[in-house]
């Protein structure tokens, strides 16, 4: 067998069919479409439409709620904030949710910082946040460090 003598299997593979090239081809003229109307134009998908049957997003049960004023915390892993304290680019004596953002640790605070215990810390932080686990509190007080929970203002008010 050489290159020039491979073949696809017979059948296996199919030409498509041009549309609208004369009458000869069987699709010719109107080119499948039928006439005039929105779908014999061009650029006309009906998204979700079935033909007049029910469709399948309206059939399905919807489930669940989206709180429309939930809270969206900027996320922070011990593990980072040590790795940033021995770069040198934090301060452990004093870590808030502005020194994180200046450093680059976090984008941007959102409706605030919340601290997770991934990872291990081994500097005396001393850290105020918006928001923590309990694991990371833990965390951080065994370093001989400390973590406060700072209560927001517009929080306070609710």
């Amino acid at each position: 067998m050489k290159l020039h003598e491979l073949r696809d299997n017979p059948g296996a593979t199919k030409a498509r069919t041009r549309v609208g090239r004369g009458p000869g081809s069987g699709k010719g003229k109107m080119g499948g479409r039928g006439i005039k109307g929105q779908k014999s134009r061009s650029g006309v998908a009906i998204n979700g439409y079935e033909g007049g049957q029910m469709p399948l997003y309206q059939r399905l049960p919807k489930r669940g709620f989206n709180k429309p004023n939930a809270k969206k915390y900027a996320v922070v892993n011990l593990g980072l904030i040590e790795k940033f304290i021995e770069a040198g680019k934090l301060d452990a004596a004093n870590v808030t949710e502005d020194t994180l953002v200046a450093s680059g640790l976090v984008r941007r605070k959102l409706d605030g910082v919340r601290v997770l215990a991934k990872g291990e810390i081994k500097s005396k932080a001393v850290i105020t946040v918006t928001g923590a686990s309990k694991s990371a509190v833990e965390a951080v007080e065994k370093a001989g460090g400390s973590l406060t929970v700072a209560v927001k203002a517009d929080a306070a008010a609710e």
